[in-house]
């Protein structure tokens, strides 16, 4: 009975002694937790980051964390005369700091819960990504229900200020527009395939990039981006995000994605900017990819071209072969590599013959007077008609 009185005892210490050691080093851990990231522990957003961060890259990320007050006072309170634009979740200001330096601030709705979501992302993707033709996240502050994300300011505002801006477009002649689709085609290349890790954008439009002030094109926005491991091209979701028009019709009609979904709006994107026109405000009883198609077809490609772009001279050809490059891109079921590498190879040599494109599967967008979303209806093809333009590419299009 003495020994076996003994032994309980010796076990309960043993319990007792585990049980206050494991609570005093969860207690210190917690503690030296919350002090790396200067935030409150119970906040799920923290949860969340901590799970997905490294040892370094926590590190990294509480050398970005800025105090609340300062981004408040450079702002001047949020003041609605800093203000830049306004998006889905949140409002975009500008600021200065003492030192002179110019930032931009995105303030995060309260009220949206898909903030968080927005919030995370942007904050994971800073310690992985630096590219010059994204924009650079430069941190972020929280404070209570606060959350700010603070970019590099980027002089020129977005591309959809300018080519959409009867004005302004005669800011952007050729050149200007092929180094920005370039720009552009480069930036999500990296995305795709040369950072850290893969990355699906998913709202690739003209408002989402910026210009800064030699007119370089910097991809911002990436609060709907879709992470993977480098060894995934495609998935599903049941949340559709991003913006009718720039959507692959996978994607927006089965929230089927993948890197093709951004080449299809990539693409769209390059007839914007060589048409001025938008995509969604378009002729009745015609989309903008069937006007574009109905043009090549009938060999009149030139009218889909912007008028200031038709005065220049010496740029027609290259302007016609980015447009035989964007339908070759938001075909169905393209028979030509459509990865964004072929992509910008297509765009840089003029050597390279490109095949015919067949006509798009086309999406006509009907706006709901209730609800003020655009819904998608299907057009089927019809039947295939050989382009009027049937010419040996690679000789039309010297550079």
């Amino acid at each position: 009975m003495g020994t076996e009185g003994g032994n309980k005892t010796r076990n309960i210490i043993i319990i007792t002694v585990a049980v206050a050691v494991s609570g005093t080093l969860a207690a210190c851990a917690a503690i030296y937790l919350s002090k790396r990231i200067k935030r409150k522990p119970h906040e799920l957003l923290e949860v969340l980051l901590l799970n997905e961060l490294s040892i370094d890259e926590i590190s990294t990320v509480e050398s970005l964390q800025y105090e609340f007050g300062k981004i408040r006072a450079a702002t001047n309170d949020f003041s609605d005369a800093n203000k830049l634009g306004k998006g889905g979740f949140g409002v975009v200001y500008w600021g200065k700091f003492l030192t002179g330096q110019k930032i931009a601030v995105k303030r995060l709705s309260k009220s949206s819960g898909q903030g968080n979501i927005e919030f995370k992302n942007e904050v994971l993707l800073v310690v992985r990504l630096q590219h010059r033709n994204l924009v650079r996240l430069l941190g972020f502050s929280l404070e209570g229900t606060e959350r700010l994300l603070i970019y590099e300011f980027v002089q020129n505002a977005s591309l959809d200020q300018f080519i959409f801006d009867p004005i302004k477009c005669s800011r952007l002649d050729w050149e200007r527009r092929y180094k920005i689709i370039e720009g552009i085609a480069r930036g999500i290349l990296y995305l795709h395939e040369d950072s850290r890790i893969r990355i699906i954008h998913r709202d690739l439009k003209a408002s989402n990039v910026l210009l800064d002030g030699d007119m370089n094109p910097k991809i911002a926005d990436f609060g709907m981006t879709r992470l993977s491991r480098n060894d995934e091209t495609q998935g599903n979701t049941n949340r559709i995000v991003g913006t009718y028009g720039y959507m692959a019709p996978e994607y927006a009609m089965h929230g089927q994605f993948s890197v093709k979904s951004d080449v299809f709006s990539f693409e769209v994107l390059v007839l914007e900017i060589i048409s001025g026109q938008k995509n969604h405000c378009f002729r009745s009883g015609e989309t903008f990819l069937s006007f574009v198609w109905k043009n090549w077809r009938e060999g009149t490609a030139g009218n889909v071209v912007d008028l200031f772009l038709r005065s220049g001279s010496g740029s027609m050809n290259e302007v016609l072969r980015c447009i035989h490059i964007g339908l070759l891109c938001v075909q169905e079921n393209a028979s030509h590599p459509t990865g964004m590498g072929s992509v910008l190879r297509m765009l840089s040599s003029s050597s390279l013959t490109l095949a015919m494109p067949s006509q798009p599967t086309f999406y006509l967008s009907i706006q709901s007077h209730d609800s003020n979303v655009s819904m998608l209806s299907e057009i089927q093809p019809q039947s295939h008609h050989s382009s009027k333009n049937n010419i040996s590419l690679s000789e039309l299009y010297p550079r």
